[in-house]
């Protein structure tokens, strides 16, 4: 990887780093630890941020902008993003972007200098790759950014590996930091709406079964990630929740952690999904997403229809699988 590259190329000139569109905590977080570390910098997200992230920038005091002119910047960055639509509704020089991501590579970045690694569960752990190679030690409120960052992408532990669990650790190490802390960056009052349009998508849901697998399917107008969950603490497998804006629909999905194991991958769903239809899809194995014109319950079923298809497939290869190990089917 390109680490020392991307450390140079940061280093000196005024910077401009731009967000996703409704940006998280790994993004937001991720965009802080690089104007920590290498200064002179003004952090954007023309496409605003999700709740929690919000309440992140609050508690560290991280300043976002809503707009910013890249011609006014030596060096322009987008952080957490597979592709450039995902930062609409600015206009970005793509020949002239440093790209730093962990998703599943798109081709949506062909022109841009990239630095991915989708090995990695957060982003974040591919920017403090970036810092180590600057030989910048974070101080307590970078560290804070980069441990919310990995504990949300990581849903809290859920989907870490040994590899996040590592670099979690060498940040508390480093900065003096303490669990507790961490935990409570991340802390967020679940709001009666939020609360309400839970309940609301879990009494609006369909669902479908293939063996021991359920995905479900539901829509709303805010919290579609919120719903998700909602839906995976009602007992389905995967879910995926919608939302309409005139033309535009918005799509999250969530699995479970044992669905990802069995073979169920929501980004490579929601990539090649995104291909078919010119919307832009991706994400990671337990939590994706896709936006685009269109109409959310014609997309909602079609994610539906792929994902029984993933589970039929999963059902037909454990089948094989189990009368491969026994004996008795032979005879």
């Amino acid at each position: 990887m390109d680490y020392e590259r991307f450390a140079a190329r940061l280093s000196g000139g005024r910077k401009l780093i731009y967000v996703h569109g409704n940006a998280d905590c790994d993004a937001v977080g991720s965009a802080y630890a690089l104007s920590a570390c290498f200064g002179d910098s003004t952090i954007c997200a023309p496409g605003g941020v999700e709740r929690v992230a919000k309440l992140v920038s609050e508690k560290l005091g991280i300043r976002l902008e809503e707009s910013a002119d890249p011609s006014d910047y030596d060096t322009v960055v987008a952080v957490d993003c597979s592709s450039p639509d995902q930062l609409a509704p600015a206009e970005v020089p793509v020949d002239r972007m440093l790209v730093i991501d962990h998703h599943r590579i798109t081709g949506r970045w062909d022109g841009a200098d990239l630095l991915c690694d989708d090995s990695a569960v957060s982003c974040a752990q591919v920017v403090r790759r970036i810092l180590k190679a600057k030989g910048y030690v974070p101080d307590t409120v970078c560290a804070k950014a980069l441990c919310a960052a990995m504990l949300t992408d990581s849903g809290r532990f859920q989907y870490a590996d040994p590899e996040l669990l590592r670099d979690f650790a060498e940040l508390m190490e480093e900065s003096g930091l303490h669990m507790d802390e961490a935990l409570e960056v991340v802390k967020a009052p679940v709001s009666m709406s939020e609360r309400v349009a839970d309940l609301k998508c879990v009494g609006r849901s369909r669902f479908e079964r293939v063996g021991d697998m359920l995905v479900a399917i539901s829509y709303g107008g805010s919290f579609e990630a919120s719903g998700c969950h909602a839906l995976l603490s009602a007992g389905a497998d995967v879910a995926f929740v919608a939302s309409q804006r005139d033309d535009v629909f918005r799509i999250s999905g969530r699995a479970t952690q044992q669905m990802t194991r069995r073979g169920v991958h929501l980004g490579e769903l929601m990539s090649s999904l995104g291909t078919e239809v010119d919307a832009d899809g991706g994400g990671h194995s337990g939590a994706a997403g896709i936006s685009g014109n269109g109409d959310m319950e014609a997309m909602l079923n079609i994610c539906m229809a792929k994902t029984m298809d993933a589970f039929r497939a999963i059902k037909k290869r454990e089948e094989a699988e189990r009368d491969r190990n026994d004996p008795s089917t032979s005879e």
